[in-house]
């Protein structure tokens, strides 16, 4: 699971029109708090867009079923997220999210898994 973020960059780095994706890619599961991987970042050392996306993947793992847990429900997810703002989680990203409207998190969930 740790190796997953060299992975996907390593993936990525070959594509030319995604290699502004690589930095979200390999940090996504750094934490704000120093503790994360591959390479400990903490705060805004972290780019921004692997702090947004590591909030909406933890989002996304939650509310789906994966086959190591059970889906949950947006608020639950939404409850664990904001627990977790200053330690896993940017806090001003964490605001920002909780600013969503579930009822676009809805229309997003239900595009996602449009056939």
């Amino acid at each position: 699971m740790r190796r997953h973020p060299d992975i996907g960059k390593r993936l990525i780095e070959r594509i030319p029109f995604l290699r502004g994706a690589v930095p979200i890619v390999y940090s996504h599961h750094e934490k704000w708090d120093g503790s994360g991987y591959p390479n400990a970042l903490k705060g805004d050392d972290i780019p921004l867009g692997a702090r947004i996306f590591s909030v909406v993947d933890a989002f996304d793992a939650m509310t789906f079923d994966r086959p190591y847990s059970k889906a949950v429900p947006f608020e639950a997810a939404k409850a664990e997220i904001k627990r977790c703002a200053g330690s896993h989680f940017d806090p001003a990203v964490v605001a920002a999210f909780l600013q969503v409207p579930e009822s676009l998190l809805d229309e997003i969930r239900r595009r996602s898994t449009d056939p």
